[in-house]
């Protein structure tokens, strides 16, 4: 008997769940709200689709946090080397860059999206666009269809895979969460993640805006403790902070924000400690100490941050090196290696990269994917209560569980 399968979302696991079924023999109907699946896939990594990362499994796992546990059977069912041989398999070669991310060799996003749909129509799954979900139908505690602005859709298997609430353009609005909740599941709360974040100084805006910082230290204090930190690279916004190792902080922030004073410290030069950049600074005021205190701090800095560091440090700019005393060198010393910046909040949820919270994964079968609340019922992506920072991981989880989901529901 072939198995009707209906998945919901179509989206990198919506795809791949749809595919997958398809490829076993099932009977599968894609039901997408947006014109066209795989939407959000094609603004991934600026376009680009950082597809997966090269990273081993301990790291990959290590990426999600304490959840990444629950990830264990999927990757070890389809891993990263499973999906690059996947997508050579459909045409899309992939490049290893820096960083141990893997994206497209074409670079280009699109290529990716337009590969998955030739797939789907190759196993010869039936896209539904326009299609909006009203409900899932259960009876007896097991999934029996889909109601939808296109009439009902019955099936012997359900595939929840709406993604969250970022990006919600895309398609991506967070209806899944209701249909879970209506069925009997828990919601971890959602919040963004991966999101650039709010500062309450002005002058990021006025002297810093647009300026890139590399390797440098990113710390989050709460109320003066220190509760995480990230190093690599940044960037200052008209808002305040963004870049990978800000984005990679900010679940941290967005959850510390109601609980105290939250504080990001950068450490411009995390090479040097302070007693090495402070001989550092008297090498150079012994060697130019008639140049003005600005042009000290010239291969320090990039040049629209020094005038912003001297005024923070109370210095006046026409100061000469060699009149610098004891105590403002102390200060410059503190003001590199910890400039301040008190986080207001994250940008809303509509620009973060992914949603935090979602499904409990307590009650979705790790090794299946299926529910343990309804039988028929399987979950995959972004709608669980599973995420990481960036560099392809939560691209691979969207794959893996979609891939797993979609095995499971086709057998």
């Amino acid at each position: 008997m072939i198995k009707k399968v209906i998945v919901i979302g179509g989206g990198a696991a919506g795809i791949m769940a749809a595919g997958r079924a398809a490829e076993l023999g099932a009977d599968v109907t894609l039901l997408e709200k947006m014109k066209s699946p795989g939407i959000k896939i094609s603004i991934t990594g600026k376009g680009r689709c950082n597809l997966t990362s090269g990273e081993d499994m301990d790291r990959f796992i290590e990426a999600f946090g304490p959840n990444g546990k629950f990830l264990i059977n999927v990757f070890a069912k389809f891993f990263s080397h499973d999906l690059i041989n996947f997508f050579e398999s459909i045409g899309v070669k992939t490049m290893l860059e820096r960083g141990q991310r893997i994206f497209p060799l074409s670079g280009s996003a699109k290529d990716v999206v337009k590969a998955m749909i030739t797939y789907l129509n190759k196993e010869g799954v039936k896209i539904i666009t326009g299609a909006t979900v009203k409900r899932i139908l259960a009876q007896d505690n097991k999934v029996v269809a889909v109601d939808t602005n296109q009439g009902v859709f019955y099936g012997d298997a359900v595939i929840l895979a709406t993604g969250g609430a970022s990006y919600p353009e895309t398609g991506s609005t967070g209806d899944g969460y209701d249909m879970a909740k209506n069925l009997g599941h828990t919601i971890i709360p959602i919040r963004p993640a991966l999101v650039p974040l709010e500062v309450k100084e002005a002058y990021v805006k006025d002297d810093l805006q647009g300026l890139a910082l590399n390797h440098v230290l990113a710390s989050v204090y709460l109320d003066g403790d220190k509760i995480a930190e990230a190093f690599g690279e940044m960037l200052f916004t008209h808002f305040g902070l963004s870049g990978p190792i800000i984005l990679t902080l900010s679940k941290t922030v967005v959850d510390s924000l109601a609980r105290g004073k939250v504080e990001i410290s950068i450490d411009l030069k995390p090479a040097l400690s302070r007693e090495k950049l402070d001989a550092r600074f008297l090498r150079e005021i012994k060697e130019h100490g008639n140049k003005n205190i600005d042009n000290l701090l010239k291969n320090l800095l990039p040049q629209s941050m020094i005038p912003v560091i001297i005024r923070l440090a109370g210095i006046s700019p026409d100061k000469k090196a060699h009149q610098l005393t004891a105590e403002e060198r102390a200060g410059l010393v503190t003001i590199l290696k910890d400039i301040r910046f008190t986080i207001t909040r994250s940008r809303p949820m509509q620009e973060a990269i992914v949603t935090a919270g979602g499904i409990s994964i307590k009650e979705i079968d790790p090794k299946t994917m299926e529910s343990k609340i309804v039988k028929g019922l399987y979950i995959c992506g972004e709608i669980i209560d599973v995420d990481a920072k960036t560099g392809g991981y939560n691209l691979q989880a969207a794959f893996s569980t979609g891939w797993t989901a979609g095995t499971t529901a086709a057998r």
